[in-house]
C-alpha cells in the first residue's frame, strides 16, 4: 500500500467574493447543493491532511456553522490584507509543525485529491522548498504568469498588471495553490511588504524570498485548468456545476 503523504492543508477562505452580486460570503455560496468550501475540504481530507487550517474572515460566524465539523482549526482574518496576511494568521495553529503546509483556495471547488498528491509528490521527489501549482488556460486572461529560468526552476511570479509584454506571451499561470516548507513559510511571510498600490500582503513575495535564499521554486503543471478554476462570478458558479455533472468544459 502507498504510503500516506504528511502534509497540513491550510485553506483560505475570508473572501467577500463581490462580483458574486451577493452578501453571502463566498465559500458559502451553493454548488450542486453543497457550499464550495465543502469541495476543498472534502479534496484536502481524501488527499490525507493530518491538520486542517480554515483562514476565513466575511461571515466568518456563520462559515463556523456550515462547518461545525470536529478536525477544523478556525482562524480569523480582520480585516483581510491579502493571501500573504491571510496565510499570516495561520502561524500559531501551525507553529512548531515541521512538516509540509499545503495551501488551497476555498473559491476552487474542482481540484482533484490526486493533484493535492501529486503536487506533493513533485515536491519531494525535486527537493523544493516551494512548488507552485500551475495550468495554462486558453487566453486572454488577467493571471500572474510563471517566469523560469532554463532549468525550470521558478524565478519569480508577475501580476498580469505588472508584467512585460514579453512576459504577457508567457502561457503558464500561477493558480494560488502551493505546496511549501512550513518552517520557511512563516519565516518568509515575516519579511513580506505591502508596499504595493493595494497596501496588501502577497503571498507571491515567498517566491522570491526563496530564490533571494538560494532555495528551490517548483512549479506542477496541471493538464486539467478547468480543475483549479476559481469561481469568481455566479457564472462560473454555473460552469462549475455543468463540469460536476458531465465533465463538459465549457
Amino acid at each position: 500500500m502507498e504510503k500516506k503523504l504528511q502534509f497540513c492543508a491550510l485553506i483560505l477562505a475570508a473572501g467577500k467574493g463581490t462580483r458574486m452580486k451577493s452578501d453571502m460570503a463566498k465559500v458559502l455560496h451553493v454548488l450542486e447543493g453543497k457550499p464550495l468550501l465543502h469541495y476543498s475540504l472534502k479534496a484536502a481530507r481524501e488527499a490525507g491532511a493530518a491538520k486542517i487550517v480554515v483562514v476565513i474572515g466575511h461571515q466568518a460566524g456563520r462559515v463556523r456553522e456550515a462547518f461545525a465539523d470536529p478536525d477544523l482549526i478556525f482562524v480569523d482574518q480582520m480585516p483581510q490584507l491579502g493571501t500573504g496576511h491571510a496565510v499570516m494568521q495561520a502561524g500559531s495553529a501551525l507553529a512548531g509543525y515541521q512538516g509540509l503546509t499545503v495551501i488551497l483556495c476555498g473559491d476552487v471547488p474542482l481540484l482533484k485529491p490526486e493533484t493535492i498528491c501529486s503536487l506533493i509528490r513533485h515536491h519531494q521527489e525535486t527537493k523544493a522548498c516551494v512548488t507552485v501549482l500551475t495550468t495554462e488556460p486558453p487566453g486572454p486572461h488577467a493571471y500572474g504568469r510563471i517566469v523560469k529560468n532554463s532549468r525550470g526552476d521558478v524565478l519569480k511570479i508577475v501580476e498580469h498588471r505588472d508584467a512585460t509584454e514579453n512576459e504577457r506571451k508567457i502561457l503558464e499561470i500561477n493558480t494560488g495553490i502551493y505546496c511549501v516548507e512550513t518552517q520557511f513559510l512563516f519565516a518568509a511571510l515575516a519579511q513580506v511588504k505591502n508596499d504595493n498600490q493595494q497596501k496588501e500582503y502577497y503571498l507571491t513575495d515567498i517566491v522570491e524570498i526563496a530564490r533571494r535564499e538560494d532555495r528551490k521554486v517548483q512549479a506542477f503543471l496541471t493538464e486539467d485548468y478547468v480543475e483549479v478554476m476559481g469561481i469568481n462570478t455566479l457564472e462560473e458558479l454555473g460552469k462549475a456545476g455543468v463540469y460536476l455533472r458531465t465533465g463538459d468544459k465549457r
